[in-house]
């Protein structure tokens, strides 16, 4: 697993960004069926809560979790109100703002929010067409009559999000991490197609009542 140094100094928290090493099971989290939306679901127990592609909870000893194999596995958490959310964040949701999305589902106060944004595919390695780059604001040529492709930056983008919303810089902690680079570490849809396996990231309020 990787950990991020900033959710790591909290001390009521528990979370992990999957990798090929620590090939997690669901059973016994929370999950969703994803379906690259900006859907957030609120998740009170273990097991399949629904559609979508952001789980929110502030129930101890629940972990929630998404899966990922290129798109982005964003963490937040408010550290006042003690509500956690795993967001799954590809090119649609986060076009479509899902983060922001979930910290509204969340009901939290920018100020409070702790974010890591775990390891996706880079800016280096995601080259898309002008159909998606558009939504990103991102430049692109006119070549013999083809619009020329270019690479966006996902990470980037939802780091503004947050920012956009009020979340402090210093509050955000980006695990720079190229899914499709690294292939002894990750798995990548865009690299191994349908082999490709998923990684598991979750984050979880501990249930200090069960461990006293």
């Amino acid at each position: 697993m990787i950990y991020s140094a900033l959710l790591s100094e909290i001390d009521w928290l528990r979370h992990g960004f999957g990798t090929r090493a620590a090939p997690l099971s669901q059973d016994g989290m929370a999950s969703l069926k994803q379906i690259h939306s900006a859907r957030v679901l609120a998740a009170h127990d273990a097991g399949l809560v629904g559609e979508g592609d952001a789980l929110v909870t502030d129930q101890a000893g629940l972990r929630v979790s998404i899966r990922t194999a290129d798109c982005y596995p964003v963490l937040l958490v408010d550290v006042k109100t003690r509500r956690v959310a795993a967001v799954h964040a590809g090119w649609r949701g986060t076009a479509a703002q899902i983060v922001r999305e979930t910290l509204r589902e969340m009901q939290a106060d920018a100020k409070n929010v702790r974010a890591a944004i775990g390891p996706g595919i880079g800016k280096c390695c995601y080259e898309v067409g002008a159909d998606v780059a558009r939504f990103f604001g991102a430049p692109t040529a006119q070549s013999a009559g083809h619009t020329a492709k270019c690479c966006i930056d996902l990470a980037a983008a939802n780091r503004q999000q947050l920012l956009d919303a009020g979340v402090d810089g210093a509050h955000i902690d980006v695990i720079a991490r190229c899914t499709f680079c690294d292939a002894e570490n990750f798995h990548s849809f865009r690299r191994d197609k349908e082999s490709a396996g998923r990684l598991i990231s979750y984050v979880e309020i501990k249930n200090t009542a069960a461990e006293a």
